[in-house]
């Protein structure tokens, strides 16, 4: 786990497209063996989802990313999605509100480890509202905000007006039935450009932004982990987004995280950006 000081200063996120300089990531504990897998797939395997989120942590660290690597504190099975806590912008963080009562305490979790590291806490989402953070796309100036029974009015409501007190121009983009987040569907190549699954979103509402479309079948191929402009990792498993996206003429770093995307996570949920700059 790193733990050497990081001099923040008054930015956190430049863009949500800048090089990802620091990242918080929750190791898997053995409850990511209970995760209901998506249709067809088998149950997630611990000890392999260990080793593959490993590999993860080492990629961002190789490409110059420190990282807060942190042991899960909960026994629910998706903890390693811990995107759906925070949303962080350029002046702090935004506690969300899970969708799952289960989860919701770590949200309390992941703020009192962003206390300890100095990051700010800029808003919380209350209750009742419900929003996950996996539903949270940033996009240059813009918030996507995915509508699906996980969230309700109240918490896109909430979190659309934390956003445009950022800067960030709200929209609301509605998701197709076994849709596991709007991340696991459309991932952030530059400020400018976007991987979407056109077969699970309505395209028209990504008006302004370049966009690659990916194969039907491999949909969730478009949940890449933006690195800077124009890199991405991606999830191996996907290798037709994987050549779209380089001949788009986007650097692609695939490594394998089948224990995760088996149980609808893909590489853009198992991380919160810190900062990006």
């Amino acid at each position: 786990m790193s733990e050497h000081a990081v001099d923040y200063g008054p930015r956190l996120i430049v863009s949500p497209a800048a090089a990802l300089r620091r990242a918080l990531i929750v190791m898997p504990s053995k409850a990511i063996e209970n995760a209901r897998p998506l249709q067809g797939e088998p149950n997630a395997v611990h000890t392999r989802a260990l080793a593959e989120l490993g590999v993860f942590a080492k990629t961002l660290r190789f490409f110059g990313c420190d990282v807060v690597e942190l042991q899960n504190s909960s026994d629910d099975p998706l903890a390693s999605a811990v995107a759906d806590v925070a949303v962080v912008f350029e002046s702090g963080a935004a506690i969300m509100r899970p969708s799952s009562p289960a989860r919701r305490a770590e949200a309390a979790w992941i703020e009192a480890e962003f206390e300890k590291r100095d990051v700010p806490i800029a808003a919380h989402l209350s209750a009742p509202g419900l929003l996950d953070g996996s539903d949270v796309v940033l996009a240059g100036k813009t918030a996507f905000i995915g509508v699906s029974r996980r969230s309700n009015a109240l918490g896109r409501d909430g979190f659309a007006r934390i956003a445009q007190a950022h800067g960030c121009r709200p929209v609301e983009v509605p998701l197709a039935a076994g849709v596991p987040s709007l991340r696991a569907v459309c991932g952030v190549l530059s400020d400018e450009e976007l991987v979407i699954a056109t077969e699970r979103l309505d395209r028209s509402l990504f008006s302004g932004f370049e966009t690659i479309a990916v194969e039907r079948g491999d949909e969730f191929g478009a949940g890449v982990l933006n690195l800077g402009y124009r890199h991405v990792i991606a999830d191996v498993r996907f290798p037709s987004v994987i050549d779209a996206l380089r001949a788009a003429g986007t650097r692609v770093d695939a490594i394998d995280l089948y224990d995760f995307g088996r149980i609808g996570l893909t590489p853009s949920v198992l991380a919160i950006d810190l900062k990006r700059g």
